[in-house]
């Protein structure tokens, strides 16, 4: 047992899975770097950075670093990351990360278009390379309009202004919808990741 008590309540298969999917993005940035050992420019008028050029940054809601935290376990990860944002409530995701409060109070936080938003606004705000975004409801119980369980996720190519969203409908209670959230979310930021190998010559 881990003697987290919210891991407790969640299938150990799923803690397992999200700790291997946190590793899987390592291993794709640091086969980036090994693919690029000159380095990559930085874009025009952005200053060069100590770390990596393939760096990415979090934005979460129902997740409340989670998605951050389990990254944070990996060895060497803060050669990429650089930092997260939770952003809970309206107020926190049209401030800290630019979400259009029209669309929020119109269509709630558990849209596409709000994590699309969540993952461009962490990005160009910590000027990362990729940002990954978590909303949904975690339970119990619906809400805005959303059954318990339900999840969005995208991920954002800063420099190619690429999208990759998901729709989860996770099983479980809260904690295990939470820890779904952010398997599913580091799993797709790996694919978007590895996608970015050069071809082997």
């Amino acid at each position: 047992m881990s003697g987290n008590p919210e891991e407790e309540r969640v299938p150990s298969h799923v803690v397992e899975e999200t700790r291997e999917a946190a590793e899987r993005v390592v291993r794709a940035l640091s086969a980036l770097d090994d693919d690029a050992p000159g380095g990559v420019e930085p874009r025009e008028g952005e200053p060069a950075r100590s770390g990596s050029y393939f760096s990415f940054a979090t934005a979460e809601s129902l997740t409340s670093g989670l998605l951050s935290a389990v990254l944070a376990e990996v060895p060497g990860v803060s050669q990429w990351f650089l930092g997260g944002v939770v952003a809970y409530s309206y107020d926190a995701k049209e401030r800290l990360l630019g979400v259009d409060r029209d669309a929020l109070e119109r269509d709630g936080a558990v849209t596409e278009m709000v994590v699309h938003a969540m993952a461009r606004g962490v990005a160009e705000r910590l000027e990362a390379r990729w940002g990954v975004a978590t909303t949904g409801v975690a339970g119990p119980g619906p809400a805005e309009g959303e059954p318990e369980g339900t999840v969005w996720i995208a991920v954002v190519d800063r420099d190619s202004s690429d999208v990759t969203c998901r729709l989860l409908r996770s099983p479980g209670g809260r904690d295990e919808v939470r820890w779904r959230a952010a398997l599913t979310g580091l799993n797709l930021l790996a694919e978007v990741v590895e996608q970015n190998r050069m071809p082997s010559r």
